[in-house]
C-alpha cells in the first residue's frame, strides 16, 4: 500500500484546528475553525471522496481520541463518520492499549518497522488524516509516498504547521490539482527523492 498524508492547511502552513477550537486539546489557540467560514460544497466532497478511498487508515494517538469522539458516534452518517468508522484503523501509541472504536489496531514500539510492514500488505492506500505531528515523522522517515494537501485561502498567523522551521529535504512531484470556487485549492504530490539545488 501507498502511505498518503491528506491534511487541511493554510496558506501560511498551519494545520490545527481546521473545524474548531478545542481548548482541552489547543489550549490557548483561539483561531481554529480558519476552514468552516468557506462552505465550499465541492471541497467538501473532495475531501469526503479522498476519505472513501483507503484501504486504512493511520492516525495520531491526539487525533484519535478527537475523531473516536466525534466521527465514531457518526457510524452510519453516510459521510465522514461512515468512512472512516467503517475502515481498519492504525493508531500510533505508546500509552493506548484497549482502544473502544471498532476495528482499531495499536501500532507501538518500532513504530517505523511496524508502517513498513503495513505498507507491504496488499491494498491501495494508507491514508493518514488529521495528523501533523505524525505526518511530520513519517516524512522525515521517509514513509510518506504522497502527499495530498488541501489549502484554505487564509493566514491565521500562528499555530502548530505541517512543515518544521528546519528538517529534512524533499523533492515532489505534482500528480493532480483542483481549484474550488471559493479559492481552496487541493493538490497531490509524489515523494520523489532529494531535490536539485543551483551551483
Amino acid at each position: 500500500m501507498k502511505l498518503t498524508v491528506s491534511l487541511q492547511v493554510t496558506l501560511d502552513g498551519v494545520a490545527q484546528a481546521n473545524g474548531g477550537n478545542n481548548e482541552e486539546m489547543d489550549p490557548g489557540f483561539t483561531r481554529g475553525g480558519w476552514a468552516i467560514p468557506f462552505g465550499d460544497a465541492d471541497a467538501a466532497q473532495y475531501i469526503l471522496d479522498t476519505w472513501r478511498r483507503p484501504d486504512a487508515f493511520l492516525l495520531g494517538r491526539k487525533t484519535f481520541s478527537l475523531f473516536e469522539t466525534f466521527w465514531g458516534a457518526r457510524s452510519d452518517d453516510g459521510g465522514f463518520g461512515e468512512a472512516i468508522s467503517s475502515a481498519p484503523k492504525y493508531v500510533v501509541s505508546n500509552t493506548l492499549t484497549a482502544p473502544a472504536w471498532s476495528g482499531t489496531t495499536v501500532v507501538s514500539g518500532d513504530v517505523a518497522g511496524a508502517i513498513r510492514d503495513l505498507k507491504s500488505q496488499p491494498g491501495a492506500e494508507l491514508l493518514v488524516v488529521g495528523s501533523a505531528a505524525l505526518a511530520r515523522w513519517l516524512l522525515e522517515n521517509e514513509l510518506v509516498d504522497e502527499i495530498n494537501l488541501v489549502q484554505f485561502p487564509v493566514i491565521v498567523g500562528e499555530g502548530e504547521k505541517l512543515f518544521p522551521q528546519s528538517g529534512r529535504d524533499f523533492a515532489l512531484d505534482l500528480v493532480d490539482s483542483t481549484v474550488f470556487g471559493t479559492g481552496i485549492i487541493a493538490s497531490t504530490y509524489r515523494v520523489g527523492g532529494r531535490p536539485v539545488y543551483a551551483q
